[in-house]
């Protein structure tokens, strides 16, 4: 059972399209069709729907990230609202109103109604079309039957491509990769590696951006969520933070924070290289025009490296003329 109260606007704009409308209305509803924004509204709402998750958040579950690709939420006032309606239609942040296409009355509109189209367009006619609007803190002075040639507000402002212009703009790059062993040179069989992600806006973030059309500024804020490192033996190594950079104090320890040990020499890997790719996961939160969402995306970056066993380092070192054990102190005079 869903009771709702129709506000003046919204009787006025059921008269004009050949609704009836008498007293308060109570309804069967058991699709749960009809939602009412919150506050300024004027609708008293009794509905249980235990199945149907809140507008905006995945799942229904509290604190749970938007989706990947970015779920938008509307909000009037920095108030949530429904970004659609069965009875309303589609949120236009441009002007905080619900358009909803129309074809007007059966009967026509009344001579002389001004709804902004061109002298002797009609319902119909190419080159634009009637919406009912509905503004929820606008009463029924901004609201009403309108016509427009490219959809709501003149064609609207859709946030949601500002918001991937923002995304675009803060130009985020994958990890500036800080490693030991160096690529350079040769790593060992069981000495820990360590891995970090060298500072920088665009890659360890925050980075900030905006993008703009009309009136309407979207503000998209990046952070890295994790950075997964593929190391090429088959390990990958998921790091929360931008990982430790190595000093040579630290010896031999293992990174507090970000690091690996290889078990078996790089010499089965192609070019006798363990191929090494880090993947920054960033989580970019966006608002504008009273709507907010997250859009989340990566960026990767590659480099290689050799790895070795001890034996076969320390050997190397023994000059001609020396006759070499396992470990270097075993070198002895011939």
């Amino acid at each position: 059972m869903l009771t709702r109260r129709l506000t003046a606007a919204a009787a006025a704009a059921a008269t004009l399209l050949g609704a009836v409308v008498t007293g308060t209305a109570v309804a069967d509803d058991p699709g749960g069709g009809v939602v009412c924004p919150p506050r300024d509204l004027d609708c008293d709402v009794t509905a249980h729907d235990p199945g149907k998750p809140p507008v905006g958040k995945p799942g229904g579950q509290p604190g749970k990230p938007p989706s990947e690709g970015g779920l938008p939420t509307c909000a009037i006032d920095g108030e949530e609202v429904p970004c659609s309606t069965p009875e309303m239609g589609t949120f236009n942040s441009a002007d905080s109103c619900y358009w909803k296409p129309t074809d007007g009355p059966a009967g026509g509109l009344p001579p002389g109604f001004d709804t902004g189209a061109p002298p002797g367009w009609k319902p119909g006619d190419p080159g634009g079309r009637l919406y009912q609007v509905t503004c929820p803190r606008g009463g029924d002075v901004r609201g009403g039957i309108r016509w427009s040639a490219t959809g709501p507000a003149g064609g609207g402002v859709d946030v949601q491509a500002l918001a991937q212009q923002a995304v675009e703009r803060l130009r985020l790059e994958g990890p500036d990769i800080g490693i030991v062993p160096k690529p350079e040179g040769k790593g060992l069989v069981g000495l820990p590696v360590w891995m970090w992600n060298k500072p920088g806006p665009t890659r360890t973030g925050p980075a900030t951006a905006s993008a703009s059309a009309g009136s309407v500024t979207v503000t998209a804020t990046a952070t890295v969520r994790t950075v997964v490192w593929s190391m090429g033996d088959g390990a990958t190594i998921t790091c929360t933070g931008p990982g430790t950079p190595y000093t040579p104090d630290r010896g031999k320890e293992m990174s507090p924070t970000c690091g690996h040990k290889y078990t078996r020499t790089s010499d089965g890997s192609p070019g006798g290289r363990y191929p090494v790719t880090a993947t920054t996961t960033w989580d970019v939160a966006w608002e504008g025009a009273g709507q907010t969402g997250t859009i989340t995306t990566t960026r990767q970056s590659a480099i290689s490296l050799a790895i070795g066993e001890l034996q076969v380092l320390v050997r190397s070192r023994c000059s001609i003329g020396l006759e070499c054990g396992v470990i270097e102190s075993d070198c002895r005079i011939g």
